[in-house]
């Protein structure tokens, strides 16, 4: 590859930018941002590539572009690289959602212009570039996404570029990714939202001064409801069937919980306890995560 185009320099799209420039993966680096915080930002801090103001006809011929914006913002941005986009020229992308991805392209991407999706599985609670990390992807995975039409060469560079990124890659389908990713990542992080505002509405009804009392589980919740609001209303909002399901899911397996509570139904609560309990050692034995106090965050 000779250039690759990030379009979006947050979190993400600056921990890519310092990976491929670390490991030299192109000739040139170009950036866009329309934030001109980050814009400032990309500039005190030095980080390499080029910043471009305008997305346009005058454009490098681009081996890659990566979009590492919300999804909230693909439509638009896809009317504006149909102007000098050449079939030469593999997109990309982080979205954490792909069903809906998938229709946006098909119907406003320029036709014979291949655009196959990744989701790499890494991000914090933070945002904005101060706060990315050349390691973002070491050993995450990334989900690349296999439709009818993706061509395998498509798929192979993209699984080489993910590698040298440091992730473990997988194929699937848009429709496996968001059932998989509604349990996964999009439940706990609406629960997460639900929790810390429960907690918010608990305290203003009662008038306590709750939140200086936050325990280990609180705390560790609200570090997740600390995310980026118009990222995860993209992903409520994109993947709204999926998540509707996961929701009914967990107010049925809540409701049965509340039921052993006020029945004082020993057995029954304390086998779901046991069962739930080996979720956490399989997510370290599969490295997931790491086996020390405040979960790996101390």
């Amino acid at each position: 590859m000779n250039n690759i185009l990030i379009i979006g320099c947050g979190l993400l799209g600056s921990s890519l930018l310092r990976r491929i420039h670390k490991k030299k993966i192109v000739k040139k680096i170009f950036i866009y941002e329309k934030s001109k915080s980050n814009v400032s930002k990309i500039k005190k801090l030095r980080l390499p590539g080029i910043v471009i103001d305008k997305l346009d006809k005058g454009a490098i011929n681009y081996d890659l572009i990566i979009f590492c914006t919300p999804m909230s913002e693909y439509k638009n941005l896809i009317l504006k690289i149909n102007n000098f986009i050449t079939p030469k020229t593999l997109i990309t992308d982080i979205g954490s959602s792909k069903v809906e991805t998938s229709r946006l392209i098909k119907k406003f991407l320029k036709k014979n212009i291949s655009w196959t999706q990744s989701h790499p599985i890494a991000g914090s609670e933070v945002s904005g570039p101060e706060h990315g990390k050349e390691n973002m992807f070491q050993d995450r995975w990334c989900i690349l996404i296999k439709e009818k039409n993706t061509k395998k060469k498509y798929l192979d560079i993209l699984n080489n570029f993910w590698k040298k990124m440091g992730s473990k890659v997988i194929v699937m389908t848009p429709e496996k990714h968001d059932k998989i990713f509604s349990i996964t990542s999009h439940l706990p992080h609406l629960i997460a939202y639900n929790l810390v505002k429960s907690a918010q509405d608990f305290e203003k009804k009662q008038n306590y001064d709750l939140i200086k009392f936050s325990a280990g589980g609180l705390r560790d919740f609200s570090r997740i409801a600390a995310s980026n609001e118009i990222m995860w209303r993209d992903i409520f909002f994109n993947n709204s069937n999926n998540i509707s399901k996961a929701i009914d899911l967990f107010i049925k397996n809540l409701t049965a919980f509340k039921k052993d509570i006020n029945l004082k139904n020993n057995k029954s609560i304390l086998k779901k306890l046991i069962q739930t309990k080996r979720v956490r050692s399989k997510i370290i034995k599969l490295k997931q995560d790491i086996n020390k106090p405040d979960f790996g965050r101390s």
